[in-house]
């Protein structure tokens, strides 16, 4: 047994895994699990640069997060920075204030890298759920999807990252309370364009099934098991079905903020961007013909984790 911790580092939040990881037992068991809601992507797909409030609550959560690992004891840390990192302009600002936090650099990597390292945190603890056929592991971020197919035996086959995600297509389009109706078209456009790419790579048909990752889709999740309050044993290994997740994407772009903030299952931070999340979801589920997604609440923080043993 191993005690690792792992931090990724997104466009919309950061979070922190603690856990004791069993190569030999092939188990993963959180010491702590935390979400900050950081906005660190706030406005770069129209300026090209972390703004320094953006940073500011990034570092912030960075010296949080140091006074917890100071006390869990972990013997090795990793820190991934994922899209909203890539291309903008102070990268450089952002690492430096990242090492001087925490002791370590941020590693920036490719969306290939984060599609393998999401791939790997699903699938370990849904394998017996996914059988033996391929599957097709989707992690809706803030700034960009991944999209990777692969087998629970043989691991990942193809991967894709495109540059659709929650806070991008809010930022882009989705900007009236509640979206008007060219709007929500306007973003559909844009999303059905990125997931053609990355079904020119994936081959979604080639997949049996279909699983998603991250805040949007365990919120949609939440709402269409219709839960009072938000239950990770619950929705981890849930199956939700097109025509609920159709539902609940409807139902979502037509509330305003202020109804979406009385969502019982609704994180703070993710009030205003779960429209757009949910809708990528449900498009997906449309292009690849899929009846049902299978839901993890484990994606790239175990990925990580596993990365370290």
């Amino acid at each position: 047994m191993t005690r690792v911790a792992a931090i990724d580092c997104g466009t919309n939040s950061i979070r922190l895994l603690i856990a004791d990881v069993d190569p030999q037992l092939g188990t993963v068991v959180d010491v702590m699990r935390l979400m900050e809601t950081v906005r660190l992507g706030e406005g770069v797909d129209r300026s090209g640069e972390f703004s320094q409030a953006a940073l500011g609550r990034t570092f912030a959560a960075c010296e949080t997060y140091a006074a917890h690992l100071a006390e869990a004891g972990a013997t090795s840390l990793r820190f991934v920075a994922t899209s909203a990192s890539r291309d903008v302009s102070n990268r450089a600002e952002f690492v430096d204030g990242v090492r001087a936090r925490l002791g370590i650099e941020p590693e920036v990597i490719t969306g290939d890298e984060e599609a393998a390292l999401s791939f790997a945190g699903a699938v370990r603890s849904l394998g017996q759920d996914i059988g033996f056929g391929q599957a097709l592991v989707v992690d809706i971020g803030g700034g960009s999807t991944e999209f990777v197919r692969g087998t629970v035996a043989a691991g990942v086959a193809a991967a894709r990252s495109v540059d659709i995600g929650c806070v991008r297509m809010t930022e882009r389009h989705l900007v009236a309370d509640p979206p008007t109706a060219e709007q929500i078209d306007a973003t559909i456009a844009d999303v059905d364009a990125g997931i053609a790419l990355a079904d020119s790579d994936v081959d979604l048909a080639a997949s049996q099934t279909l699983v998603g990752l991250a805040g949007s889709v365990t919120t949609v999740a939440a709402l269409a098991l219709g839960l009072p309050e938000y239950d990770s044993e619950a929705i981890h290994g849930s199956r939700i079905s097109r025509a609920d997740v159709d539902g609940v994407t409807d139902r979502l772009l037509t509330m305003s903020r202020v109804d979406r903030s009385q969502l019982a299952v609704m994180h703070p931070g993710r009030v205003d961007v779960i429209g757009g999340g949910a809708l990528i979801l449900s498009r997906i589920m449309a292009a690849g013909q899929f009846d049902e997604v299978l839901v993890s609440e484990h994606d790239i923080l175990d990925g990580i984790a596993w990365s370290l043993v």
